[in-house]
């Protein structure tokens, strides 16, 4: 599983996947924290990447697109410090693995998350 994070995501939060193995960038590190949203979408299907974000605008395009790909992990929390995201991404992760290599748009709350197939 490859991420791509948002500018919303903390690089804490791409250290932390890379401690676990995962392969994972942040926009920031490749010099494109001021691309469009289209252009992220396309990048992450490009490159097969899960995007990790907290703009709900991801979830609208990919709901538009009528596409399966890339799955969105969109955060709507209230406490947002690496250290939560971390923990309820592990949880989504561990819960909703297949929903997202199938294609996915999760939105991700303080104590559930929401798994809606895509196309929508």
């Amino acid at each position: 599983m490859k991420f791509l994070a948002d500018m919303g995501i903390s690089q804490s939060s791409i250290n932390w996947l890379r401690e676990k193995g995962l392969d994972a960038i942040h926009l920031r590190e490749e010099g494109l924290h001021k691309i469009s949203d289209i252009e992220i979408i396309e990048k992450a299907r490009r490159e097969n990447r899960i995007i990790l974000t907290c703009d709900l605008d991801f979830g609208d395009i990919m709901a538009m697109s009528s596409g399966i790909c890339p799955s969105v992990i969109i955060f709507r929390l209230e406490n947002e410090t690496p250290k939560n995201v971390n923990r309820r991404l592990e949880q989504v992760l561990d819960e909703s693995f297949d929903a997202l290599e199938k294609g996915a748009i999760i939105s991700v709350e303080e104590v559930r998350h929401r798994v809606r197939l895509l196309p929508i």
